[in-house]
């Protein structure tokens, strides 16, 4: 009679966790994946004592055309700055988690500076681009196949570049494992993560103090489901290693949101060429901020080896 009031007690048990942990996970999808303003994300504007701020100020007074494009049944928007002295060099600059093209300027005046037509799209569910859910890099890696067989179309003479920060980063990684055109070049990633897999289970434990199990596993089949992709599936290793084409990898060595152990199992990755600068003092995506100068000279002088 004991043992069967304990497996009544305890099968009681089993389903309360069990429904706990399904709502958690529904919960902890809407934060990670659910286009809406985030707390744990700093979007202010830059102020006049940071260092990129002129370089954003420089920006905005550039002519910018807006670009749009459908892909995944979704419409998705651009900038477009062309350089100063005509030429078929062009970067296509992708931004962050909850960021947006406006978060990019300084970047934008960067390659400005070096003489590159600028492309600057809105990820999918962020800015001026459709979609609820955010894609991590795997569901915007197609988009950014699109924009580059786009600018082909417009100047099949063209020489692109894809450079990305943080989530912008893994996707021009993960973009690195299609069938790209030839005219894209070369890659800049900066602070992206190996895996959405990896990167989610750090942050569980970082901001919640949860183990990957169960909840990261039920979010991951929540994401397949409504998203189209798995955490495990979105990986930048995995497409790094379908990768030929030049890499220049950067990462903070401060960096605790992506940790900077991260870049160095990206970096053994990919099979093209490839150069690493690790930014003393950076934490994560202020690698530029820190030392804009080096920054800046290390990329010029990538860019300079490995164009066409």
């Amino acid at each position: 009679m004991k043992k069967i009031r304990l497996s009544k007690v305890l099968k009681w048990v089993f389903l309360i966790v069990f429904a706990i942990s399904v709502v958690a996970s529904f919960y902890f999808f809407h934060v990670a994946q659910v286009r809406e303003e985030k707390s744990f994300i700093n979007n202010s504007q830059l102020k006049q004592d940071n260092p990129l701020y002129s370089y954003a100020k420089n920006f905005d007074k550039l002519s910018k055309k807006t670009m749009e494009m459908t892909n995944q049944s979704l419409k998705q928007v651009a900038w477009y700055i062309p350089a100063a002295e005509k030429t078929d060099k062009t970067v296509v600059v992708i931004h962050g988690f909850s960021n947006s093209k406006e978060n990019m300027k300084a970047y934008g005046w960067l390659f400005h500076k070096l003489g590159y037509n600028v492309l600057m799209p809105d990820n999918i569910a962020h800015g001026k681009s459709q979609g609820q859910l955010i894609g991590y890099g795997w569901n915007d890696r197609l988009n950014v196949v699109k924009w580059a067989e786009l600018l082909v179309d417009q100047n099949p003479s063209s020489q692109i570049t894809l450079f990305g920060v943080s989530m912008g980063a893994a996707t021009v990684m993960m973009a690195s494992g299609e069938k790209l055109p030839n005219q894209v070049v070369n890659i800049i990633e900066d602070c992206g993560y190996t895996s959405v897999w990896d990167e989610l289970k750090f942050q569980a434990k970082e901001m919640y103090g949860l183990p990957a199990f169960p909840i990261l596993y039920e979010v991951s089949v929540i994401s397949k489901v409504r998203a189209g992709f798995s955490y495990g599936q979105a990986s930048s290793v995995n497409q790094l290693a379908k990768n030929n084409l030049p890499v220049f990898f950067i990462h903070g060595d401060k960096d605790t949101f992506v940790p900077t152990k991260m870049v160095y199992e990206n970096y053994a990755a990919t099979k093209g060429k490839k150069e690493l600068y690790i930014a003393k003092g950076a934490g994560h995506a202020k690698s530029f901020e820190t030392d804009p100068v080096t920054y800046e000279k290390k990329i010029s002088s990538f860019l300079k080896k490995y164009e066409k």
